[in-house]
C-alpha cells in the first residue's frame, strides 16, 4: 500500500534500482571476484562501497579503474568507516567541490568521473571531469579496468575512442 507522502513508491524504485546496479557490479566487476549483495556506500564519484555474499566489504573506485576488499568483517567495517583518513579519501571533498563548481550539482542517477582515469595519468582537475549516469560509469570502468589488468606498470597503452 503507498501512502500519501509516496515513500513506498520511493522504496520499492530505490530497491530495483539498487538490484540492477547489483547486475551491472557483477556483471563488469565480478572477474575481480566481486559477488555483490548490497551496495552499503556511494559518493558522488560513483565510489560504492559493497557488502559481497560472504561478507566482505569492497570498494570500487572508477577514477583508479580498483575494486578491492577493504574490509573483512562487519567490525572491520565500522572501524574503517570511522578512520579519518578513509572518511577523507571517501568523501574526495576538496574535488567534489571543484566538480561541482565546474559542472554544477549532479542529477539523480549520475555521477562525476575523471575522462581520462588516474590510473592512466588523468588530473583531478576541473577540465577532466564530466557527468555521466552511475550505470555507464560502473560499465565503462569495469571493462577498461579489466583490459589492462595484467599490463605491467608504466606501460604505454593506446586509446582508441569509437563512436
Amino acid at each position: 500500500m503507498v501512502d500519501e507522502t509516496g515513500s513506498v513508491a520511493e522504496e520499492v524504485g530505490a530497491a530495483i534500482s539498487d538490484m540492477k546496479m547489483l547486475e551491472l557490479i557483477n556483471e563488469h566487476w565480478g572477474w575481480t571476484g566481486l559477488s555483490a549483495d548490497r551496495i552499503v556506500g556511494r559518493n558522488e564519484f560513483g565510489n560504492l562501497l559493497i557488502l559481497d555474499d560472504s561478507g566482505k566489504y569492497w570498494r570500487i573506485c572508477p577514477e583508479e579503474l580498483s575494486c578491492e576488499v577493504v574490509a573483512e568483517t562487519s567490525n572491520e567495517f565500522s572501524q574503517l568507516t570511522e578512520d579519518s583518513n578513509f572518511i577523507l579519501d571517501w568523501e574526495m571533498s576538496q574535488i567534489v567541490e571543484v566538480a561541482r563548481q565546474s559542472l554544477g550539482k549532479l542529477k539523480e542517477g549520475n555521477a562525476y568521473y575523471l575522462v581520462f582515469p588516474g590510473l592512466l595519468g588523468g588530473k583531478y582537475e576541473a577540465d577532466n571531469i564530466r557527468t555521466v549516469s552511475l550505470s555507464e560509469l560502473i560499465e565503462y570502468s569495469g571493462y577498461l579496468a579489466r583490459e589492462i589488468k595484467d599490463l605491467p606498470d608504466g606501460a604505454e597503452i593506446k586509446l582508441k575512442v569509437i563512436d
